[in-house]
């Protein structure tokens, strides 16, 4: 069976009608609707929103004229306004329905289609045969759920609009042209031209367009975006660089061995859509019980009205009215709206939180997850170091061990460069004046002061230069069992001392991550990044478990493996080495920070870039559905409790008559049920999510002004 890719339900391939191939991949659909909202999603949601700007004027009219003096005048007036309603908003659920019929399945669009038109149908009636029929009206029922309903697919669709451009950002990190070495020229070439065994030039800041191996030149390049690993790695000749990687302030000639889809962004790109195609949405609760629940009233109904005509006695009217009695009173008003009720506030009040859910069924996949894998680097700390500690040799201060870092590194414009500038600043450290500064690529800056030789250099190039750094041995020892970084300031090829970074966390985190146990969920951190640095963020967050050095592949395995173990796994990332295991996992939380990419990859977007928004997430979605739960568990027990009654339960007692008032009462109680419901899911609007966090941004601060 395949899954329909907007609503969830299963679709029999071997019988579908409605199919689209897409990127080599067919796709199957439940209904016309589902198939327009796929192909062609802003043309589906103009649609939808000329739909809405008829519905909901129309609806709120409609109310206003049966509840305010109605008289048989105004009920013609919203007989005429709840019929362009029911035409024309609820076009799309009769078109579900009929596709429904076809397919021999029950959908959501067959569940409000009857229950809407019973309840519109016989206020017709009995407006146009008073004496044959009770004097019961629903045109407000029927109206404003087709408004209600077709306003929750609006706003999924408004998230769901999203999803499907993960791949196209994944090319737009790569440059348009490549500088191709020709003997002693360069031309720039579009990328598709290149090819393996190619020699390219990359320039200073510029991203690499291909995989290959360095062939001339040394720098530095961030790789951080790809792989998770938070510090710049040297690149020098034989090394491998990654396309969409970016380069330092070297220039480096690079041998050409991978190109866009064999590359390494291309194999992340190979990871989204395999994982797309492996991950089944859940169905959807209330499709799976309209699957059985709607043709089950309809024979109940009918059944009843044929019973009491054959063998009981009741006259053709009364057959009538026992089955609108049974359709009306089991008309899915209630159960229509129990999951997009709640979902509407629900998502409603995540935007106002900064937290995007694509659709119901990523809420669904939320609330279930029971264990949180979280990538490291720019989502439980800082991408930008800070100096952590100052650690002069005997007979220099620190102080002017900063002043004279900070003077190198003046005008950099490095992470680390800007780290030390940071310190000078906030420490009240003016910067020495040097003379004939010159970067050294992948190994520090250079200059001169007074006649002397000094140098900002990194650990690895300060012991090939032969820098004696026996003084700083218990220093240096102490950061490397952290997992920090460090660099040394060096004079006439003597050390000075050592300045020491660290990637700060994020604030927040350890509460984020205190909440997230206390709602009963493991963590686990998954990084690119070294097992010291790895294991020192873990201990002082209170994280569970980690696993480090691992690249994109090995995140997806990761999923891979907890998922076999019968877990449900969140995955929080903001990189594209992420994208993958986002795609991969249950529920794939981003983070807002993080690259475009892995944004679109996620099930869930945190618009505010900071790890709290993970734990709020997270307890939104169970309120929600639990709401949801909540709702449809009172409209079946609605059900379950008023059916028996409007299929003759009480006519022994009570006779026939009876059913002069059913429909009355029926109106009463689909009312009252309806709006038990509603008023459960605002309860949403007012509910306490991360009280151990304290309150949220609102939305519009962290959107684009």
């Amino acid at each position: 069976m395949a899954t329909d890719p907007v609503c969830g339900m299963f679709v029999d391939e071997r019988s579908a009608r409605l199919r689209l191939v897409r990127d080599n991949r067919t796709y199957y659909f439940c209904s016309e609707g589902c198939l327009e909202q796929f192909a062609a999603p802003e043309v589906s949601r103009r649609r939808l929103g000329r739909r809405l700007m008829v519905a909901w004027p129309l609806a709120v009219v409609v109310v206003v004229l049966t509840y305010v003096s109605p008289s048989t005048r105004d009920f013609e007036v919203a007989a005429v306004l709840a019929g362009v309603v029911q035409v024309y908003s609820g076009a799309p659920f009769y078109r579900g329905a009929w596709d429904a019929l076809r397919s021999r399945s029950g959908n959501m669009d067959l569940l409000i289609a009857v229950g809407t038109t019973t309840a519109y149908g016989y206020s017709l009636l009995a407006l146009g045969l008073p004496s044959r029929f009770p004097a019961a009206f629903y045109f407000d029922a029927s109206s404003l759920i087709v408004a209600l309903i077709l306003s929750g697919n609006y706003l999924e669709s408004l998230v769901r609009d999203r999803a499907g451009i993960a791949l196209q950002r994944l090319g737009e990190i790569l440059p348009a042209t490549a500088d191709r070495v020709d003997g002693a020229a360069i031309h720039s070439v579009p990328l598709e031209e290149l090819r393996p065994r190619d020699l390219i030039r990359v320039g200073p800041g510029a991203r690499f367009p291909a995989d290959g191996e360095v062939r001339a030149g040394r720098t530095s390049v961030d790789e951080s975006v790809l792989t998770g690993e938070s510090l710049p790695v040297v690149k020098g000749v034989g090394t491998t660089v990654l396309a969409g990687s970016l380069n330092g302030t070297g220039m480096v000639e690079v041998e050409v061995t991978r190109t866009r889809g064999d590359s390494f962004v291309g194999q992340v790109g190979r990871l989204l859509t395999d994982a797309e195609e492996a991950r089944v949405p859940l169905r959807q609760t209330a499709d799976r019980i309209a699957a059985v629940f709607v043709p089950a009233v309809l024979v109940l109904a009918l059944g009843a009205g044929l019973a009491w005509f054959l063998w009981g006695g009741a006259s053709a009217t009364v057959s009538v009215l026992i089955f609108v009695s049974v359709v009306i009173i089991a008309c899915p008003c209630a159960f229509g709206i129990a999951t997009p009720a709640a979902i509407v506030v629900g998502v409603g009040r995540g935007a106002e939180e900064g937290i995007l859910f694509r659709g119901e069924d990523s809420l669904e996949r939320t609330a279930r997850a029971d264990i949180v894998l979280t990538d490291k680097t720019g989502t439980l700390t800082s991408p930008d170091p800070v100096v952590e500690r100052l650690v002069p040799v005997a007979g220099v201060t620190s102080e002017e061990l900063l002043a004279l870092a900070s003077g190198l590194e003046a005008g950099s414009d490095q992470a680390y460069a800007r780290a030390i500038r940071a310190r000078a600043a906030s420490s009240s450290v003016a910067p020495l004046s040097v003379d004939r500064l010159r970067a050294d690529p992948g190994r520090g800056v250079r200059g001169e002061r007074a006649g002397h030789a000094v140098a900002v250099l990194d650990g690895e190039t300060a012991q090939q230069e032969g820098v004696n750094l026996a003084a700083l041995d218990a220093a240096t020892s102490a950061a490397d069992a952290a997992g920090d970084t460090w660099s040394v300031a060096v004079e006439d090829g003597k050390a000075l001392g050592l300045l020491v970074f660290r990637a700060p966390l994020v604030p927040g985190a350890t509460e984020a991550v205190r909440t997230l146990h206390h709602l009963g969920l493991e963590v686990v951190m998954v990084t690119g990044d070294r097992e010291p640095a790895a294991r020192r963020v873990a201990t002082q967050l209170g994280i569970d478990r980690v696993e480090a050095g691992v690249r994109p592949e090995g995140k997806v395995a990761l999923v891979e493996r907890y998922g076999s173990a019968g877990r449900h796994v969140a995955f929080v990332g903001d990189g594209i080495n992420d994208a993958g295991a986002l795609a991969r996992a249950d529920v794939g939380l981003a983070i807002g920070s993080g690259t475009d990419v892995a944004k679109e990859a996620g099930q869930v977007l945190l618009l505010h870039p900071d790890f709290q928004s993970v734990p709020r997430a997270i307890e939104l979605a169970r309120r929600t559905v639990r709401q949801v739960r909540w709702n449809l568990g009172w409209a079946l027990g609605y059900n379950a409790i008023l059916l028996p009654i409007a299929m003759g339960a009480l006519v022994p007692f009570l006779g026939f008559s009876v059913y002069t008032v059913l429909p009355v009462a029926g109106a009463v109680a689909m009312g009252l049920s309806s709006t038990i419901v509603v008023a459960n899911s605002l309860s949403l609007r007012w509910a306490k999510i991360g009280r151990d966090l304290g309150p949220s941004a609102p939305l519009r601060a962290a959107l684009p002004h």
